[in-house]
């Protein structure tokens, strides 16, 4: 039982978050490709560091 009430302290608040922002996002139509619009022209020649490395984004 005790794993259980672990389980739900601390995996089910990170659950219930991203239902939440899954559902907020559909109520006002944001799309993946909306965002990367938004980036502009020049997003595909730049560098990125990610997780300890850099890398070129494309």
């Amino acid at each position: 039982m005790r794993a259980l009430e672990v389980f739900a302290i601390y995996v089910v608040p990170f659950l219930l978050l991203g239902l939440a922002i899954k559902l907020i996002m559909k109520r006002y139509a944001v799309d993946l490709t909306d965002i990367q619009k938004q980036a502009g022209p020049n997003r595909k020649a730049r560098r990125v560091f990610l997780l300890g490395g850099w890398r070129k984004e494309e």
